[in-house]
């Protein structure tokens, strides 16, 4: 029996194992046409393809029980990365499940009663209304002429999200300098480069503003699952695996003190030593993600 073989079925089998268990005691409810079994097989063939940052496969670079983890929060989230839904992201050790643009609106669909997400790019030129209401910024109006999204210059991007129920639309909307800084909490975004986020600003901006427009959605829904809990888990591990690091390269920090030459005084003369000066701590903020739900790079 090879490692991977070995391995499939000490993870796979107990996350199934599990799943069982989960759904028959009743704290897992998964849509009806949703089969676990299909997903646990579509993402294991997956990750034996994935690997870190460093092109190691993410089998061995991460330890099993993330894996396991990881594998439990996709049924959970009831998502397909067959279906490109999600994807599975290393963070350290730490393997996770991100949810895509495509789960986040059906993670969405399923634990916050929205009906349709409709995401749209306002482009230099476009002629935008919003208004106010309840601290709840709408758009009232965009008007664009053609000529604006040929020049194709994005300055920012909204998503309504429509519910269906009475409640009212939710609308996200974000400049082009907050969906490049949601970019840069990715791994995949290069700044100045010329990779997809600068080939396909237009796409990726809108699956950035789905993205957050649908966490925002997930998290003020009344319900509090294990589905809800999932979708967040990656953005979580994320803030601890930067928190980690950061602790890390300061540990590894050796700070070398060098006095400099004095000249020497009569003994009568010999004054005090000056106060060194006090420095100041450094402040670092971090920004919200979509993410994640960390929003990742919206994809």
């Amino acid at each position: 029996m090879s490692d991977i073989t070995e391995m499939r079925n000490e993870i796979v089998d107990k996350v199934q194992d599990r799943v069982d268990q989960m759904t028959s005691e009743g704290e897992l409810h998964l849509p009806d046409n949703y089969s676990p079994e299909n997903a646990l097989k579509s993402a294991w063939l997956i990750l034996q393809d994935t690997k870190t940052s460093n092109k190691k496969p993410v089998l061995s670079a991460c330890d099993k029980s993330s894996i396991a983890n990881a594998l439990l929060k996709m049924i959970t989230m009831g998502l397909n990365p067959e279906k490109k839904q999600c994807y599975f992201i290393p963070y350290g050790s730490k393997l996770v499940c991100q949810p895509s643009y495509f789960g986040s609106i059906k993670v969405a669909k399923q634990a916050a009663d929205v009906k349709e997400v409709y995401p749209q790019c306002i482009y230099e030129g476009d002629e935008i209304e919003t208004e106010i209401v309840k601290g709840t910024e709408k758009i009232t109006k965009h008007k664009r002429k053609f000529q604006n999204k040929i020049n194709g210059e994005v300055v920012g991007a909204y998503a309504v999200v429509e519910f269906d129920n009475d409640k009212p639309d939710n609308t996200e909307i974000m400049t082009i300098e907050q969906i490049e800084n949601a970019w840069k909490q990715g791994q995949t975004y290069k700044e100045g480069g010329n990779g997809t986020h600068q080939k396909f600003t237009e796409e990726m901006a809108k699956k950035t503003v789905i993205n957050r427009a649908c966490k925002r959605a997930i998290n003020s829904s009344d319900d509090s699952n294990l589905m809800i809990n999932a979708f967040n888990e990656p953005g979580e591990v994320q803030a601890e695996q930067e928190v980690q690091e950061e602790i890390e390269e300061n540990a590894n920090s050796e700070v070398i003190d060098i006095e400099s030459p004095r000249e020497e005084k009569p003994e009568q003369e010999e004054q005090e030593p000056e106060p060194e000066p006090e420095t100041e701590k450094e402040q670092k903020g971090q920004e919200e993600n979509d993410s994640g739900n960390q929003e990742g790079p919206g994809f």
